[in-house]
């Protein structure tokens, strides 16, 4: 028999919009929270056609015109019928439209209002466009990904997801947490820029210790060490390597035949000759065999699968990651348990009509 969800009951109003806000929205969907997406009329970003399959899951969409005066009262009405909001305009967009925490606190002051902006509600950059990449570069975190030759930005995972919604659920669970005992609402000012910069902050106390040098490619976690990189295998496929502690780098080396006690793991000097006699063992066979030669040892080697490839891997599967979510494939939302995580129905659309008289009714 199923738990209830632990957000059943609660109603949050996601303002449409791109990057992180639909993937919190879809945290909380996946909590078991109600989603009412109030989406845009004219110019709307057609992310269904994308990925709506796949981030809009459990959510109910109301198209509506926000410059309208009809349409933003309905929008007013469903905010202040809510436990919580978010929203990822720039600054001041909500409050130009009559949908800032001052009117929309005013109606229900235990209402939690959750801001989602690149650079934050504040500070010179606040008003600027930005992506994920810009984020990341400002915060000092791009320097430290990719090859020697360049920085490259890991898609837009760091400063939008895990700086952005991750964040910004994190806020709203807590802000919530404070209403039901306090009666009183909070406004979560997340911002990309400061999350992207709070996740770095081993690396930070890394540069100021010592342990960090300034080039890519030269350090323990960035490609520079033997054991954390990956390798290319003879059939073009690769291998990734995270051999971090001693016994598992015993296990790489084990399995590749080598001889560790050639290469010092903490002999930093060694590592150039290390990566070269490893690089040179994994290109000797497919990566089919080296899957073969580390499935069920402690040398924490996997294969590098593709996108098509791990919605097929046998222990993924085994943990029921993927659902169906229309048209596509889609992962579950963690972390819930199968026995506390709610079906998710597709998207579904409903006029302003039925947006008064089954949410407001």
């Amino acid at each position: 028999m199923k738990q209830a969800a632990p957000l059943a009951g609660m109603r949050i109003v996601e303002m449409d919009a791109i990057g992180p806000v639909p993937l919190a929205g879809l945290l909380l969907a996946g909590s078991g929270a109600e989603v009412i997406r109030i989406g845009r009329g004219s110019g709307e970003w057609d992310e269904k056609a994308l990925a709506g399959d796949a981030l809009h899951r459990g959510k109910t969409t109301v198209t509506l015109d926000l410059k309208d005066p009809a349409d933003a009262a309905l929008a007013l009405d469903l905010i202040a019928a809510s436990d919580a909001m978010i929203e990822g305009f720039r600054p001041g967009t909500m409050e130009r439209l009559g949908l800032g925490p001052q009117e929309a606190m005013s109606r229900n002051p235990a209402l939690v209002y959750g801001r989602m902006t690149g650079w934050g509600q504040t500070g010179p950059r606040a008003r600027e466009a930005g992506h994920d990449i810009n984020y990341l570069a400002i915060t000092g975190v791009l320097s430290l990904i990719g090859p020697k030759e360049r920085p490259m930005a890991p898609l837009n995972l760091a400063a939008d997801y895990g700086g952005g919604a991750m964040l910004l659920v994190l806020g709203l669970m807590a802000a919530l947490w404070s209403a039901r005992a306090t009666g009183r609402g909070q406004v979560i000012d997340a911002a990309m820029v400061d999350g992207a910069g709070f996740l770095a902050t081993l690396f930070h106390a890394y540069q100021q210790t010592g342990l960090w040098n300034g080039g890519r490619e030269s350090n323990l976690l960035d490609g520079g060490a033997p054991f954390y990189r990956c390798y290319e295998c003879a059939d073009g496929g690769f291998m990734a390597a995270g051999a971090i502690e001693p016994k598992f780098y015993a296990a790489m080396m084990a399995g590749l035949q080598l001889d560790p006690a050639d290469w010092p793991q903490a002999d930093q000097a060694s590592w150039r000759a290390a990566t070269e006699a490893i690089a040179a063992r994994f290109a000797s066979a497919p990566r089919a065999h080296w899957e073969e030669v580390f499935a069920g040892t402690d040398a924490c080697v996997t294969p590098v699968l593709d996108l098509g490839e791990a919605r097929n891997d046998r222990h993924l599967l085994a943990r029921k990651l993927f659902e169906q979510a229309g048209a596509r494939v889609a992962p579950i939302v963690p972390p819930w348990s199968p026995e506390q995580r709610p079906d998710l129905p597709p998207p579904r659309s409903i006029s302003p009509d039925e947006a008064r008289a089954k949410l407001l009714g």
